[in-house]
């Protein structure tokens, strides 16, 4: 058996024979393994003189007290509801302990590493380096890694730690993560559009003049969740915003234009909202160019802020623009393509002294792409959000409970199962579903075809499903586990039955009318659906801020204890996907839709009661 002094001298001699720099208290261990995904090959090796950024988290000294804080003014049964963190306070309670600091910092420090950057609540440290030194930091081989569908990452399946951090670590990135922000998107200018030939006509006068099941339009979401003639009063403290990845803009023409048409008197906010620009993240004030629209981009941007400006304005609306996020070109440096976006995001609005309220993301991948450790300091930041008062609201994803041929795990394995996604399922974001037709809503549906330049184009169902990583939060075990009840055995195996179940609520998702490239069409996705959510959630918050009460927040507590009765239940669809029906929506709560779709005079009343 070796001593810890005879396998320390083993790994000093075994690096100075590979003639690397790398010293340490402690011999390296391996840290992080983790698989590469499906569609994903190795294609080359990386550039050792080109840079990257390694972000690296340290372990947060309280943040269980943290989420003892989020919950309690979360819960509107509890006496300090709405009471709200500080960003002093959520820093302090978040950053690491000065042991971890020490340790870390030293590290780098006697591998030559000085210039170090920090977050706000020093919980990580940022550092540009040359590849090879990461390499050696690390005990790892970067390679390029290629998907099926071109875009290509620099990234390893393994790392190593010096034994002595591997409890002051949580995760460094990028290494092993194949995180792809997604947008949940499907279809443009699919005329005809395909309507159920279940599909029922309303019998409400009103709602059958205002809504076309083929192109739904502001005045028709105005009219079915009953938020026509409301005036926002609180506009000088409520604002809404919307991020941007994958270097998707807003375009402001085409918004005006939509506007124009839908909303005439908002018009003028096409060019009013203010766009930030993190990491290089890119803004505009024109049109798209040419090359954009060949391109396709913008149509998850402009979906975003129409969807929100038709249902909220005059309520602010803000945009962010977050660089540093994939397709990666080789002739670029790492460094403009390795960082997690949500990593890069995060880290600038949770230094920001004052954030909205209401926050819309409609970006989402395969949580088996992401390592576990980074998808939980993710997640906990997130949790930080919501400390603070600000309601996170995420997409469900746009293939039910996973894509159809595609649905094994990414262990080695290959087991048949559901794929849930990240971060709809995690425990502090509220995860939207998509509806469609109108009296009954049921869950958005269509079925794959092929189309005219003869590629397939699969199903658009509804996302819903349980994290395999993160467990049932408290706020919905009850509803959680008579589901599973009910379910009596069906799909046993093929999910986690103990996991975070999402969406918690659910919109219109099929049909957007929206415009692009200075022309209408339709879009459909839970990426239309989250925005006109969140959109919706800024007037309730209106609602508060002008009778003197805090805003929302943290928004399951509140939905799974009271606000659920100010939701429509939906009762008829699936979250189909991996060649079956999926998950089923059912009377109370399902992970398919949520508790339903929002009734807004009564989800303002429940609020306002608090």
């Amino acid at each position: 058996m070796f001593s810890f002094t005879t396998l320390l001298s083993i790994a000093i001699a075994a690096r100075a024979v590979a003639g690397s720099p790398i010293r340490s208290r402690t011999p390296y261990v391996v840290k992080e393994t983790h698989f590469v995904p499906r569609k994903w090959k190795q294609v080359g090796q990386a550039a050792e003189e080109s840079t990257i950024s390694l972000n690296i988290g340290l372990k947060q000294s309280q943040f269980d007290e943290l989420e003892r804080h989020l919950y309690e003014v979360s819960d509107p049964d509890h006496e300090r509801y709405g009471k709200h963190l500080s960003v002093e306070h959520v820093e302090e309670l978040v950053k690491p302990s000065a042991e971890s600091l020490d340790m870390v910092r030293e590290w780098l420090l006697e591998n030559g590493i000085g210039d170090l950057s920090y977050s706000a609540a020093k919980d990580w440290i940022s550092v540009s380096i040359p590849l090879q030194t990461a390499e050696q930091l690390l005990d790892t081989k970067y390679h390029v890694y290629e998907h099926e569908d071109g875009d290509r990452l620099v990234r390893t399946s393994e790392w190593s730690l010096p034994l002595h951090l591997h409890d002051h670590v949580d995760a460094i990135q990028p290494t092993t993560s194949f995180m792809r922000t997604a947008g949940q998107k499907t279809e443009f200018l699919q005329f005809p559009p395909w309507v159920s030939p279940e599909y029922i006509p309303p019998t409400n006068a009103t709602i059958s003049k205002v809504c076309n099941i083929s192109s739904v339009t502001p005045e028709c979401f105005m009219n079915l969740y009953s938020t026509k003639g409301y005036k926002p009063q609180a506009t000088k403290f409520n604002k809404v915003a919307f991020n941007n990845y994958l270097g998707e803009i807003p375009i402001r023409p085409d918004t005006e234009k939509f506007l124009a048409k839908y909303r005439p008197a908002a018009a003028d906010a096409a060019y009013k909202f203010p766009q930030y620009s993190i990491a290089g993240g890119p803004v505009q004030d024109g049109p798209l160019n040419y090359s954009q629209a060949a391109d396709g981009i913008s149509r998850e941007a402009n979906l975003d802020v129409q969807a929100i400006m038709g249902i909220s304005d005059p309520t602010p609306v803000v945009s962010y623009s977050t660089g540093g996020s994939p397709p990666f070109t080789p002739d670029l440096a790492t460094t403009e393509n390795t960082n997690e976006p949500y990593f890069v995001w995060l880290n600038y609005i949770l230094s920001q002294p004052s954030i909205p309220q209401v926050i819309s993301t409609s970006y989402a991948d395969d949580e088996q792409t992401v390592p576990k450790a980074y998808a939980e300091r993710v997640c906990q930041q997130f949790a930080q959000l919501g400390a603070r008062g600000v309601s996170v609201l995420f997409a469900s994803g746009d293939r039910g409970v996973g894509i159809n041929n595609t649905c094994l795990s990414n262990d080695g394995k290959n087991t048949t199962m559901f794929v849930p996604l990240f971060p709809s399922g995690c425990p502090y974001v509220t995860t939207v579903g998509a509806t469609h037709q109108f009296e009954p809503e049921v869950v958005a549906f269509r079925p794959g075809y092929y189309a005219a330049d003869g590629s397939y184009r699969e199903i658009y169902s509804s996302g819903g499903g349980f994290s395999n990583y993160f467990s049932t939060p408290r706020y919905q075990e009850k509803v959680v586990s008579s589901y599973v009840k009910g379910l009596g055995g069906l799909y046993d195996g093929l999910y986690n039955k103990k996991g975070r179940a999402y969406p918690d609520i659910s919109a219109q998702g099929q049909y957007f009318a929206y415009f692009w490239n200075g022309t209408e069409g339709v879009i459909s996705g839970t990426s239309a659906s989250t925005p006109l959510m969140s959109g919706i959630i800024a007037l309730v918050n209106d609602v508060l801020l002008s009778h003197g009460k805090p805003v929302l927040g943290f928004l399951n507590p509140f939905l799974y204890s009271k606000g659920y009765k100010g939701f429509t239940d939906i009762t008829s669809g699936s979250a189909a996907g991996c060649n079956v029906d999926g998950f089923a929506a059912k009377e109370g709560w399902d992970p398919v839709t949520g508790f339903g779709t929002p009734i807004f005079p009564v989800l303002a009343e429940l609020a306002k009661g608090y």
